[in-house]
């Protein structure tokens, strides 16, 4: 049990660095990567919570963040390339 707790501030610590990574980025993808990573942290505390709780119904939650995550990276990087979302216009 000791061990859990000591993985959830673990993560909570890691979380605090990649908030300064977010801000500080060099690049707007350094930005990007530190808030996928958080995404993925976040993920990561759910099923902590979860496993500690004795609620398995977390794992799903988790599954839908972490699909949610994968989405939205790639949109917005989908953005930062093409700069929109919708399909490409044909500019004349």
């Amino acid at each position: 049990m000791i061990a859990i707790f000591a993985a959830l501030v673990a993560v909570l610590v890691a979380i605090v660095m990649l908030i300064t990574r977010a801000l500080a980025g060099p690049t707007i993808f350094d930005r990007l990567l530190a808030v996928n990573t958080i995404g993925n942290a976040a993920i990561l505390i759910v099923a902590l919570y979860g496993f500690v709780g004795g609620r398995p119904d977390f794992i799903d939650l988790g599954l839908t963040y972490a699909l949610l995550n994968y989405v939205g990276t790639f949109a917005v990087l989908k953005f930062f390339r093409a700069g929109a979302l919708g399909a490409a216009t044909e500019e004349k």
